[in-house]
């Protein structure tokens, strides 16, 4: 299908150039990467995933919802290789604190533009970055209250994040193209399989530029760079409006998302 520039640009609040440019680049992942949230409520509704283009447009341009990993950076390359830029697809294991070594389930995105090549990623949740950040190792940068770098490892590219506590992983991913069957295969497992969080644990997120706004089960999380909030909600109705007030998600009265309440991590999997 051919993607319809004008259409995404309303979705994620975009008023900038199509010009394939690195403000371009930037402006758009900024857009995106705060206007359609995180989320898996689909995967509760054991409603299966597809990552096919058209699919991705129907919900997430058209139907106002959010996705995962593999549903945001999908349809956000596609829109990349439609202004003319250069994508090439990969995939990471997610850390963020896991004491193993987990599978590649996370898809990210590096594009090349006047001979650099950078990390694109709007599809990592309340984490995640808000602008691309360059391949180059050791260069810390300041997205608005947060900070970021990419460290080598024997070889391997690790993306972290900084917490008071230090610098965390969030992900370690090598630069090995990735292809759609690839991302088929892990996005089977995400969707389907018990060891992953996404199939018993509800999980919406927003990242901003002060704020990265949670919602696990029932705890609503706000994290800012000197302080964090949780609220637990009281019912079903509540978690209704927090999605639609919060996220921008807006399901009919009465869902009900089955999810596990002891479960309130979601480190595993991406």
């Amino acid at each position: 299908m051919t993607v319809d520039l004008e259409a995404y640009a309303a979705r994620i609040q975009y008023h900038g150039s199509f010009a394939p440019t690195l403000d371009t680049f930037r402006n758009l992942h900024l857009a995106h990467a705060t206007h359609i949230p995180f989320e898996n409520l689909d995967v509760l509704l054991r409603r299966p995933i597809h990552l096919d283009l058209e699919s991705l447009w129907t919900k997430l341009v058209k139907a106002g919802r959010g996705g995962y990993c593999f549903e945001h950076n999908t349809l956000f390359a596609a829109v990349l290789e439609s202004v003319g830029f250069s994508v090439v697809r990969f995939a990471a294991r997610v850390r963020m604190g896991a004491s193993s070594v987990r599978p590649r389930t996370h898809m990210i995105l590096a594009v090349g533009i006047d001979n650099e090549t950078w990390l694109a990623d709007v599809g990592f949740g309340s984490e995640g970055l808000l602008y691309p950040v360059r391949l180059q190792p050791d260069l810390e940068v300041a997205q608005f209250a947060w900070r970021y770098r990419v460290i080598t490892e024997n070889g391997i590219c690790v993306l972290q994040c900084w917490r008071p506590e230090g610098w965390l992983d969030m992900y370690a991913f090598t630069l090995d193209p990735q292809y759609p069957i690839d991302y088929e295969v892990a996005n089977y497992f995400t969707s389907t399989h018990p060891d992953s969080p996404f199939v018993h644990t509800l999980i919406a997120q927003r990242p901003a530029e002060y704020v990265r706004l949670t919602l696990l089960n029932r705890k609503l999380i706000e994290r800012r760079p000197e302080s964090t909030s949780e609220l637990v909600l009281p019912d079903d109705d509540a978690v209704l409006d927090v999605l639609s007030n919060r996220f921008g998600l807006h399901f009919p009265r009465g869902t009900c998302f089955p999810h596990e309440e002891s479960i309130l991590s979601v480190q595993a999997t991406r």
